[in-house]
Parts: structure tokens; sequence; C-alpha cells
């Protein structure tokens, strides 16, 4: 399978998967996948479900870890031993759960794990009021719809939910976002505001990986499209040079890479 780089396309690359390979005891989860990632582009991970998505994902982003194949991000391999470590490398990834706590403010899930603290002496201090004010800013940047950054999550809707996940991802100089099912389990209008937030990532600068099965919104927002099946990627298009029914072709096997 070829790797679909136009000339002078490979020092864009943001992230590379090389012959990634991962099993779990007799599972075959990941399988000799090599996949590519451009700077500043929306690139669409698709296959059925068990398909080997978002193992992949976790390898990215620090929670497992390959057992052959490299990983080379920005420039540098990297062997991340934790999240912790994929995120201080500028990794960030919304989970289909969104792993906000209901209880909290906006800004306190903002910066949860991440908290500005003030020493007075040895005494460290919650810096609450610097925090509230940088959480305002992260909002308004992405022009996100929360009614206030002191409103508690469990009172907001399923697509605020969702932008605050995505601000949180965004806003600490991430280079690289991983959506996965970013638009299950919202409605229309949600879905297109969500949308509408993913583009402007893109367009600020980020690069975006998109878990999806919603065929239609890949083609929508995708720059690039990379299929799964069976724990190995079995093609890669341009979105702009491939139809959905050549999508679902690779996702089923009717069709080559």
């Amino acid at each position: 399978m070829t790797d679909h780089l136009q000339p002078g396309a490979r020092e864009d690359i943001l992230l590379r998967t090389e012959h990634v390979s991962l099993s779990f005891g007799s599972v075959r989860a990941l399988v000799d996948v090599s996949v590519t990632l451009r700077r500043g582009e929306i690139t669409a991970l698709v296959g059925d479900n068990g398909a080997g998505k978002s193992t992949l994902v976790r390898c990215v982003s620090g929670i497992h870890r390959p057992q052959s194949g490299r990983i080379v991000f920005d420039g540098g391999e990297i062997d991340f031993h934790s999240p912790e470590d994929a995120r201080e490398a500028g990794i960030e990834t919304v989970h289909q759960n969104l792993a906000l706590v209901e209880d909290l403010t906006v800004w306190q899930n903002l910066f949860l794990n991440r908290e500005i603290v003030r020493r007075f002496g040895p005494v460290p201090v919650l810096d609450r009021r610097a925090m509230q004010v940088r959480a305002k800013e992260m909002v308004s940047t992405l022009a996100v719809n929360v009614p206030a950054v002191r409103s508690r999550v469990r009172r907001l809707s399923g697509g605020q939910r969702q932008a605050v996940a995505i601000c949180r991802a965004a806003g600490f100089s991430s280079k690289l976002v991983i959506m996965d099912e970013p638009t299950a389990a919202l409605g229309v209008q949600e879905t297109a505001r969500v949308e509408e937030l993913i583009v402007r990532l893109r367009d600020e600068g980020h690069s975006v990986l998109l878990i999806s099965h919603n065929f239609s919104q890949v083609m929508r927002l995708s720059d690039q499209v990379w299929v799964m099946r069976a724990g190995r990627c079995v093609g890669g298009r341009r979105t702009a040079e491939t139809t959905g029914e050549e999508i679902v072709a690779l996702i089923t096997g009717a069709a080559g890479s």
C-alpha cells in the first residue's frame, strides 16, 4: 500500500506510524499499520467496530505501547509511557465519554490536573482567579457556546459538553487533537456546531485525527481518510479524490487498497 504523499509533502507530516503491530494474547489488534497525518489537516480514521481504530489511537496517545514498529511525531520517534507523556508532547485526546467531571464547573474541568498554583512561601494555593480568566479566554477564542465558565458541567447540553472537551484539548498548545466519535450522541444542530469547531481547529493550525462512523461527516470535514479492517490499514485516500462508496468498499473488503 502506498502512503499517497505528493512530492514535497513529506516535510508536512506531523505523525507517522510505521509497521505498528500490537497483540493482546492471541488477538492481533494491530498488524503492520502504517499511516501518516499532515500538519494543519483533518485526517479521518474509519472502519467497522473492532477494526483497530481505537487501539491505534491508544498507541499514539500513550495508553498502549506497540510491540513492533515505530511512531514518529513532529520529527522524532516517540515512546510514550502514559497519556501525560503524550500531552506534554502536544497530543490531546477527546474521548467518546469526554472525561468531564459533572459536579465541577467549566473552568475547573478545563484545568483539571493542570491547575495554576501560586506559592506563599512553602504553601501552594490554587489561583482560581487566574484559571477563570484564562478559561474565559480559551472559550472566547474558539467561540464556544458555553453559558459561563462558572457553570457546572451537569447543567450543559451534550453539544456544550463536547465543546468544553474540545476547548480543553485545544487550549494548551496542542499540535494534534484526537477526536473519538465527537458527535455520536448529539442532535443535528449540536452536531453542526461541533463540526464548525473542528474546522476552526484546523483553520487555527491544529492537526485533527477524527474517528467517525458517519461517512457523510468524514467526507465533509476531512482532508485525508485512512481505512482500517481487521487490525490492518487497508487503504488511504485524499478525500477530494474519493467517494463515500469507495470508502465503504474498502471497509467491507469489496475494493482493494
